[in-house]
């Protein structure tokens, strides 16, 4: 893990936030040295009665290019899933088939000259399965995206509480390094986008070979 400023670029899944949650312990209990990992949340988390207060007290920023740049320009590590709610909330039988990433993670990594290091979570897709994701519903009710999922929305404060005992495993791969202008055109950083996805495609696929269950 580089030392100074690093963006963590991970894939997303699992409906809820586990996934940041076990980075987060990763980083803590195996880099060496130990690092804390800040997380980017959704805006609407801020929107909704205790949960931006919650996810605060969590150490988790409102996803905004202006809290990213100012904790890397304090050196801090921080941990992004460019697929956002598009990878947390899709059916179970898209499982590791990465989403369209954004480009403003590119554009700050330009922007403040950071490094990036691709990550592959293994195991958050089978935490809590997804049936379906109801976007429009989702969007008529100031959501992202309203998963159907085996707790969801059955047991609405319970159910986000609820996953399945998988095992993660998490691969963490060499840091990229990108020149240029943040300001460039979109096709020039998509370029460079495909390249974290590309390296990040090839985790999930080595992590998905070597792994010989999903719940040991």
């Amino acid at each position: 893990m580089p030392a100074g400023r690093v963006l963590l670029i991970a894939n997303h899944a699992g409906q809820f936030a586990y996934d940041g949650a076990m980075l987060t312990m990763a980083m803590i209990l195996e880099a060496q040295p130990p690092r804390i990992a800040r997380g980017m949340g959704e805006y609407f988390l801020w929107k909704v009665p205790w949960m931006g207060s919650t996810a605060a007290r969590m150490g988790t920023m409102v996803g905004t290019p202006e809290n990213c740049v100012s904790m890397l320009h304090a050196d801090e590590c921080v941990m992004v899933f460019p697929e956002g709610a598009r990878g947390a909330n899709k059916p179970f039988h898209k499982r590791y088939q990465l989403q369209r990433f954004g480009q403003g993670f590119m554009r700050l990594a330009l922007r403040t000259q950071t490094p990036i290091v691709p990550v592959a979570i293994v195991g958050s897709e089978e935490q809590q399965p997804g049936f379906a994701n109801l976007e429009g519903v989702g969007r008529a009710l100031g959501l992202p995206s309203l998963p159907i999922t085996i707790s969801q929305p059955w047991f609405p404060i319970v159910g986000s509480l609820f996953a399945l005992p998988v095992k993660y495993r998490i691969h963490f791969g060499e840091p990229l390094h990108f020149d240029g202008s943040p300001n460039e055109e979109d096709a020039a950083i998509q370029e460079r986008v495909e390249t974290v996805r590309d390296a990040m495609a090839g985790l999930l696929e080595h992590g998905r070979r070597e792994r010989s269950g999903i719940f040991f």
